[in-house]
């Protein structure tokens, strides 16, 4: 379906208007397995040289997946490993019609939730563990002094694990990409992390965007009467469906994941609903 209308707005909407030279990559499940997803890196790569991209839907394949198709591996999200070579924030945002009763009735602002792309449990190394033994993360510094490490768990029998990261620079861009879009809609500013858990990783999080905002955007937002605050994510779900809307919310990769389709419902449709990925310097957009 999603093919269907993208080629009915073209054929409508742009060719007629427009003339463009449009490179096509085949993101189907069968060509990602002949190409062992080369194919998906080729696109963000072309993406990034292009500075605007339009992506269709895709399967990401599970166990059931993998056997009807019979691929060679589980091979990840497609939109995951785009986000992760383009970097920048995911923003979305509800098509509100008056025709199209709210399951929120409270909701009569616009809600835009900012998802960063980068990171987190979607390119992490994630296992099973076959049996009894100790799982450490070590860092190897590349000074060459001392590795670091960290002692996660003694298993004493079969379990599961995982490893994820993040980087400053993506947090700063995803962070500045946030403020931005607050000052474009002359909105507040909502972050949300789970730091009293993660006190380091989600923490992190929470310095590096109070940060920007105390040097960079507090003046700004004064001036426009609006403000920056970070919430406990459990209070900003609560907070969120009490409120009448009307504020951009940056969270991190998998809530955004999570809470952006809660939010679609909440204003009528998981259809209606804007999903456009924009880069830190804003010279890319893939939608």
């Amino acid at each position: 379906m999603t093919r269907i209308i993208w080629k009915m707005i073209k054929e409508q909407l742009i060719f007629p208007y427009v003339d463009l030279n449009i490179q096509y990559y085949d993101l189907s499940i069968q060509k990602r397995d002949e190409t062992n997803d080369q194919i998906t890196i080729d696109s963000a790569e072309a993406t990034k040289k292009c500075g605007v991209a339009i992506k269709c839907a895709t399967i990401t394949p599970d166990e059931a997946r993998v056997k009807e198709f019979n691929l060679k591996k589980m091979w990840k999200s497609p939109n995951g490993t785009i986000r992760n070579i383009l970097g920048g924030t995911v923003f979305r945002a509800p098509i509100v019609l008056k025709r199209v009763p709210r399951l929120v009735p409270g909701w009569t602002k616009p809600i835009t939730i900012g998802r960063h792309a980068f990171g987190d449990q979607y390119r992490a190394t994630d296992f099973v563990t076959p049996g009894p033994g100790k799982f450490q993360i070590v860092l190897t510094p590349e000074d060459g002094s001392d590795p670091i490490t960290y002692d996660v768990f003694n298993y004493k029998g079969t379990g599961v694990g995982m490893g994820m990261y993040n980087t400053d620079e993506s947090i700063r861009g995803f962070a500045q990409s946030c403020f931005q879009m607050a000052l474009s809609k002359k909105q507040p500013l909502y972050l949300s992390t789970k730091n009293t858990i993660l006190k380091a990783y989600d923490g992190r999080f929470k310095d590096i965007f109070q940060e920007i905002y105390e040097k960079e955007y507090k003046a700004e937002f004064e001036k426009l009467g609006i403000w920056y605050e970070h919430r406990l994510i459990d209070d900003m779900v609560a907070q969120t469906i009490k409120s009448e809307g009307g504020f951009v919310w940056a969270t991190k990769n998998y809530d955004g994941d999570v809470q952006s389709d809660i939010l679609a419902q909440g204003f009528g449709s998981l259809g209606l609903m804007t999903s456009i990925l924009v880069t830190p310097d804003g010279k890319t957009v893939e939608s």
